[in-house]
């Protein structure tokens, strides 16, 4: 009898729940791909939904469901690549090397993966980090970082920084040039790349970082009411909602009250007028202002948010509250953002702090562009023109360093 209910109401709740979804979907009506963006918006939405009843119900865990459900790769070989997995300071990597001779040490990129620190692995990037390897003639190194929550903050930094660390100082022996080595990652893996390359800058015990490569990254959580965050609340594919129920996964904590985060209940007074001169709706250009943005006034300060956003107000963890004689050593920057991004006005932030500290800046900012568009850039269902334009500016600053 309980198996009969569940299998009809489980569809007819995930029907209702996507109707109601869709109806509030944040598309670009301009763009030529509206029934893809629709359709991939409402396939994300519905793992998340169904891996979540699956959750309640004790079937499965919703965290392991999604690394699953994003993509099943396998360990692949390559007619034009050597592929090969090692241990860097004992951190699982996958290489990419070219097969084709070099005249000289090569270039080499270090690929660190989105996924929120949770779900992203070395075999969901395989496709992007071939790509990468055999457009770019690079040596692509991919992180397998552990993974939240099973492994807690910090242990996907301590990963990606001893892995980088132990490359940076063992380049030659892999026929790199160790003044070539640029550091990449899309979402979360773009906050880790920037976070190994802000320590990196205080030691002088390795070679400089030649890049940072960052797609629409997120870096900060102090100011939750920027016009990225009101615009692109309700998606296409990373809602505001899930930003924090990812975050509470991360930090294996109970998701807190939504709507408090989103009023900045969680920041000290003292603590926003700190960080004011680099985090504030004033300093995100008015053209990304026009799309429904009204200024909202901080709710009134609740210590229990404040002890729940915990290490997410910390520098260690916020690229964008680190000091100006760190910002000034950062190398050349490739940055992408996307307007229908939650995200986006993290990523405008951290272009003005680079630029405004005389750090060279590539940005590439994508008009209908929305998280997540360039993974699985090569599967024909998932694949955007905007995003494959931006790919091929990607590969052109690789070719560059």
């Amino acid at each position: 009898m309980y198996l009969s209910l569940v299998l009809v109401c489980l569809p007819l709740s995930i029907l209702y729940q996507r109707y109601l979804y869709f109806r509030r979907m944040n598309i670009p009506l301009e763009t030529s791909e509206y029934f893809k963006y629709a359709f991939t918006s409402v396939y994300v939405d519905i793992m998340f939904f169904v891996s979540w009843i699956l959750e309640k119900l004790g079937i499965c865990d919703q965290v392991r469901l999604i690394r699953t459900s994003l993509k099943i790769g396998v360990f692949q070989t390559d007619r034009e690549l050597h592929i090969r997995d090692e241990q860097f300071d004992n951190v699982p990597v996958r290489i990419y090397e070219p097969k084709h001779p070099s005249s000289g040490p090569r270039r080499c990129l270090v690929y660190i993966h989105g996924g929120a620190g949770m779900l992203g692995t070395i075999n969901a990037y395989a496709a992007t980090c071939r790509h990468l390897a055999l457009k770019t003639g690079t040596m692509v190194v991919d992180i397998g970082y552990r993974l939240a929550p099973e492994h807690p903050h910090p242990a996907q930094f301590e990963d990606c920084m001893s892995a980088v660390t132990h490359f940076l100082k063992e380049a030659e022996n892999y026929g790199v040039d160790p003044n070539r080595v640029i550091l990449a990652g899309d979402s979360s893996g773009g906050t880790l790349v920037s976070l190994v390359c802000h320590r990196l800058v205080t030691r002088k015990d390795t070679p400089r970082v030649r890049a940072q490569l960052l797609i629409y990254p997120p870096y900060q959580s102090v100011d939750l009411t920027l016009p990225s965050y009101q615009q692109n609340f309700f998606g296409p594919v990373l809602l505001g909602k899930r930003v924090f129920e990812l975050a509470a996964r991360f930090f294996n904590e109970e998701a807190a009250d939504v709507s408090g985060f989103m009023k900045n209940a969680h920041v000290p007074d003292y603590f926003s007028v700190k960080y004011r001169k680099w985090i504030s709706a004033d300093l995100v250009p008015d053209e990304f202002k026009v799309r429904g943005y009204v200024p909202i006034a901080p709710a009134p300060f609740s210590e229990k948010l404040y002890k729940a956003a915990g290490i997410a107000l910390q520098e260690d963890f916020c690229p964008l509250l680190s000091t100006d004689d760190i910002i000034r050593q950062l190398p050349e920057t490739f940055l992408l953002t996307c307007e229908y991004d939650v995200l986006r006005d993290d990523g405008l932030l951290y272009k003005k702090r680079l630029e405004d500290n005389g750090v060279p800046v590539t940005w590439h900012h994508l008009k209908t562009g929305f998280h997540g568009i360039m993974y699985q850039n090569d599967c024909v269902p998932f694949q955007f023109k905007e995003a494959q334009e931006a790919m091929e500016h990607i590969v052109d600053f690789v070719q560059r360093c």
